[in-house]
């Protein structure tokens, strides 16, 4: 218990530039809006690797970033919210709360079909957090999206 509150205060201590120094970080010039897409395999078998996509989801979208996520392998297994309510990386909130956020942001996640199939995380399971099923035409699609470049 003593050394996850102390994870969870050096957590924050190690946060603390990124809330007062904001404007330092982005620099004086305009922000420039980026198209990013978050692809993971990690699951529930490694708390903290697997909650990074969404949590460095968020904070981008937060940003004012354009971001999708796309899961494979045992990511896919996250969809399913008794799963992600239970897998709590260290000095972090549940994947659970994270993706209920990512929801409410109306982020996109795709989980692997063949992946999820092979888990049996179902359709109802997607839905609870709005994402579709993927393929390996949508991550293509994925792929050139987030990698357009727009010339001004």
């Amino acid at each position: 218990m003593a050394r996850r509150l102390f994870l969870s205060r050096l957590a924050q201590l190690a946060a603390l530039p990124f809330v007062l120094g904001g404007s330092v970080l982005q620099g004086q010039g305009t922000h420039k809006s980026l198209k990013i897409l978050m692809k993971s395999a990690w699951g529930s078998d490694d708390p903290t690797k697997a909650a990074f996509p969404f949590s460095h989801g968020l904070a981008l979208a937060e940003a004012g970033h354009e971001v999708q996520i796309y899961l494979l392998g045992e990511a896919v297994v996250l969809m399913r919210k008794t799963v992600a309510n239970a897998v709590t990386p260290v000095g972090w909130p549940a994947v659970g709360e994270t993706l209920d956020e990512l929801a409410a942001k109306h982020i996109q996640i795709y989980a692997c079909g063949a992946c999820s199939r092979a888990r049996a995380v179902t359709e109802t399971d997607l839905n609870t957090y709005g994402a579709k099923f993927g393929n390996p035409t949508i991550f293509v699609s994925l792929i050139e999206w987030a990698d357009h470049v727009i010339t001004e």
